[in-house]
């Protein structure tokens, strides 16, 4: 099947009504950030009625498990599962966050897209975020096929929608965490650094391995 030819300038409306025709067993990781929020707004909105996957790592922010239940109230069209790995606090990540990422975040997601085997999946990472990230397409081939129908918006664009919808947005995003991952591996951005930059700070770690690596998606 050839890919249709997204401008730039592309609309991720029109890039999310494709992939909903194209892929009907679409599915969405989301962890509830900014770019997720506005993804998921933007979605309902063509029409999608699918599954909204949150890995609960057991290491969360309670301010993010708060945003996922009041998505879920919002958004009540859509299915919203929680998967877990259900491990003891074992604190890996002081020692491997590699691997404690591998073993609380992707091994859970993993196994439940092997299960369900979706043929698509619709997620909200945007050129803008960090480097490693700065030539995604709209659509991009792997495993599985990924949409990124934000790709090419930036941050000041995903926070004007999200205040003109009032959508509910994580309130860490407002005090610096433009990107609000575990707890334990997650601090407030610096001025005139990246959106990611305060994930992982210092572990020389940008991803948590659900997009790029081995065990990508």
């Amino acid at each position: 099947m050839s890919l249709p030819s997204f401008e730039a300038g592309t609309s991720p409306l029109e890039v999310i009504a494709w992939a909903l025709e194209t892929h009907p067993d679409l599915v969405m990781p989301s962890a509830f950030n900014l770019n997720g929020v506005v993804l998921i707004d933007l979605a309902a909105r063509v029409g999608f009625r699918g599954e909204v996957l949150f890995v609960d790592t057991g290491y969360h922010f309670p301010e993010t498990l708060a945003t996922r239940d009041r998505l879920a109230e919002r958004y009540a069209s859509l299915d919203f599962v929680t998967l877990s790995a259900d491990l003891p606090d074992d604190r890996l990540f002081l020692t491997d966050v590699d691997g404690c990422c591998a073993a609380r975040k992707v091994a859970p997601l993993q196994a439940y897209l092997a299960e369900k085997r979706p043929s698509a999946l619709l997620n909200a990472r945007s050129r803008e975020q960090t480097t490693d990230r700065a030539e995604i397409p709209f659509v991009e081939e792997g495993a599985r096929r990924k949409i990124n129908p934000l790709a090419h918006m930036t941050r000041t664009t995903l926070e004007q929608y999200a205040r003109h919808h009032d959508l509910p947005v994580n309130p860490l995003y407002w005090d610096g965490f433009l990107s609000v991952g575990c707890a334990p591996c997650t601090r407030a951005v610096r001025p005139g650094e990246d959106a990611r930059a305060g994930r992982w700070a210092g572990q020389g770690k940008t991803e948590c391995g659900l997009w790029v690596g081995e065990q990508a998606l």
